[in-house]
C-alpha cells in the first residue's frame, strides 16, 4: 500500500509500505504500522510518527536537551509519545518515576506489539500495573495535567504536529493555557519539553506560533533543531533561587547542556557537544 502524507500546502509525499503489519481505526485516529524503506514505521492519520531507522534521532532530540537543562532528573511526565522510547530513556537517565499519559490505549498497545523499539508487550503490561518506575495512564493529557498535584522535573509533550485550520483534538494541547498548566507542574529547576514543529520555510507556521508561546511563557526558552531530522524542539526553563549552584541554566543554557553532557547517566547516540552547539540557534524566522 502507499500512504500519502501531507507535508505542506499543496504538497504530499508518498510512503511505500511493503508489508502492512497493522491497519486499524482506533477511537481517536487511523493507525498503520508497516515496513518501509526506513524499517518498521508508525503512521497516524497518514502522518509518519516514527520509523525504525530514525526514531532514536527524533526521541533523543526531544528529550536529551531537557535532561541536560533540568536541575534534577527524578520525576518525568510524558504526554503522548505512544512508542514509549522517551519513557525508557528517562529511566536510563536516572528517573525513578515516569508517568506516561496517552489518550489512545489501542495505539499504545499496537506500538508495543509491533514496533521493534519502545515498549515490549511485557514492559507495557508492567507499566500499566504501575510496577516499576514507569506508570502508564490511559487518559486525556489535558485532564491529567489540570488535576495533577505532583511536581515533575521534566514535563514532556510529544504529539502530532499542530494543525492549522482544523479542529484536531490535540491542537488544544499546543495552546498557551495548556503550556502554562505544564509549567505549573514543574519542580524548582524543572523544564517543559515540546515537539515544536518543522523549521522548513514552507511549513513552519505552527512552529512559529509554538515558539512565540514559549517566549511568552518561560524566562528561558531554548531551541533545538535536529540536524538529522525534519523537526525542531522547544524547552522552557525558569529561574532558580539566587545563588543556587545550579542556577547557571538561565545565564547560559548552551554551556550548561554541554557541561552536563559529560556526566549524564544516559549516553546519547545521536547528540554530542558539537551537535548541541550547532542545533540551538533558532532560524531567523523565529528570531525576527
Amino acid at each position: 500500500m502507499n500512504i500519502e502524507e501531507p507535508v505542506g500546502a499543496g504538497l504530499t509525499r508518498v510512503w511505500q509500505v511493503s508489508d502492512v503489519i497493522a491497519d486499524t481505526h482506533t477511537e481517536y485516529q487511523h493507525v498503520v504500522i508497516g515496513k518501509t524503506a526506513q524499517g518498521v514505521s508508525l503512521f497516524c492519520d497518514n502522518e509518519r510518527q516514527s520509523t525504525e531507522d530514525s526514531q532514536l534521532v527524533y526521541h533523543e532530540a526531544l528529550l536529551v536537551p531537557a535532561l541536560l537543562l533540568a536541575a534534577w532528573v527524578d520525576r518525568v511526565l510524558v504526554v503522548g509519545s505512544s512508542e514509549g522510547v522517551v519513557s525508557q530513556i528517562s529511566v536510563a537517565a536516572g528517573a525513578s518515576v515516569v508517568d506516561h499519559v496517552d489518550i489512545d490505549t489501542q495505539a499504545v498497545k499496537l506500538c508495543a506489539q509491533h514496533l521493534p523499539y519502545g515498549y515490549t508487550t511485557d514492559e507495557l503490561a508492567q507499566a500499566e500495573r504501575g510496577e516499576g518506575p514507569i506508570r502508564v495512564h490511559y487518559t486525556d493529557g489535558w485532564e491529567f495535567i489540570r488535576t495533577a498535584t505532583e511536581k515533575y522535573d521534566i514535563v514532556l509533550v510529544d504529539l502530532p504536529d499542530e494543525q492549522d485550520g482544523t479542529d484536531a483534538q490535540h491542537n488544544r494541547l499546543y495552546g498557551t493555557e495548556f503550556l502554562q498548566l505544564c509549567k505549573g507542574l514543574l519542580a524548582p529547576g524543572g523544564v517543559v519539553a515540546y515537539q515544536g514543529g518543522c523549521p522548513t520555510l514552507w511549513r513552519n507556521s505552527t512552529l512559529v506560533k509554538c515558539w512565540r508561546r514559549f517566549e511568552d511563557t518561560f524566562t528561558t526558552p531554548v531551541y533545538f533543531g535536529s540536524d538529522e531530522h525534519e523537526w525542531a524542539f522547544f524547552f522552557g526553563a525558569e529561574d532558580l533561587l539566587a545563588g543556587s549552584s545550579i542556577g547557571t541554566v538561565l545565564e547560559s543554557p548552551l554551556e550548561t547542556m554541554v557541561a552536563r553532557l559529560e556526566t549524564l547517566p544516559y549516553r546519547p547516540e545521536t547528540i554530542d557537544a558539537l551537535t548541541l552547539r550547532g542545533s540551538t540557534v533558532p532560524p531567523i524566522s523565529l528570531r525576527r
